[in-house]
């Protein structure tokens, strides 16, 4: 059976799709459908609103409630909305984690449709330039989706009450400029392990 929600420490993680702009090299979703050895992510088909906040059952008993699975979860923004909505019933903390990429996306600023469901958002952008992150992230969209990112955690700081930026902690990424980037964007900044290593290709 497919693991809509895992949980990591105190937090509970929603796994909501499987489909991304991206084709990410250093991404473990690409060597192994099973987190952890334990939480089997590769979904048959996406979950309902329904589904998901079965899965989740009572919210307050988490720190938080994060959108991250093995897929972009704002391609799927109106679920992303609807269960946010029904998560803020309860006093749980809302995390999003995120690609960046769906005003592309979606041809418009969805970051407006997210403010007062979502507390916090962490936008992956894992290189310090464009060529880069074309080379390592390879986006449908190209090298034009770098800038897209970075416009879009400038708009984020708009609407959502706390922003960080990520990168993979990978050799060839310059994580002190990358650090500059947050700081210039006026966004929090923070490092992510690398799994990959650790993961045997099924």
């Amino acid at each position: 059976m497919n693991s809509i929600t895992y949980k990591l420490e105190n937090s509970l993680y929603l796994n909501i799709t499987n489909r991304c702009t991206n084709h990410c090299d250093f991404c473990i979703r690409y060597k192994a459908r099973t987190f952890h050895k334990k939480y089997p992510l590769w979904l048959d088909k996406e979950p309902t609103t329904k589904e998901i906040l079965e899965a989740i059952g009572d919210p307050e008993q988490y720190k938080e409630i994060v959108f991250c699975g093995y897929g972009e979860p704002l391609i799927r923004l109106q679920t992303v909305k609807e269960v946010a909505k029904a998560l803020r019933l309860s006093k749980v903390k809302i995390r999003l984690d995120t690609n960046g990429q769906a005003n592309l996306f979606h041809g418009r600023n969805i970051l407006p449709e997210l403010k007062g469901l979502i507390d916090e958002i962490s936008i992956s952008f894992n290189a310090e330039n464009a060529s880069k992150y074309d080379s390592m992230c390879h986006s449908v969209y190209g090298e034009k989706a770098y800038d897209a990112i970075m416009d879009f955690a400038r708009e984020a700081k708009k609407h959502i009450q706390k922003v960080t930026t990520t990168v993979v902690d990978l050799q060839n990424i310059d994580k002190e400029k990358c650090k500059k980037i947050a700081d210039d964007l006026g966004v929090d900044f923070r490092i992510r392990p690398y799994y990959e290593e650790k993961y045997k290709r099924e």
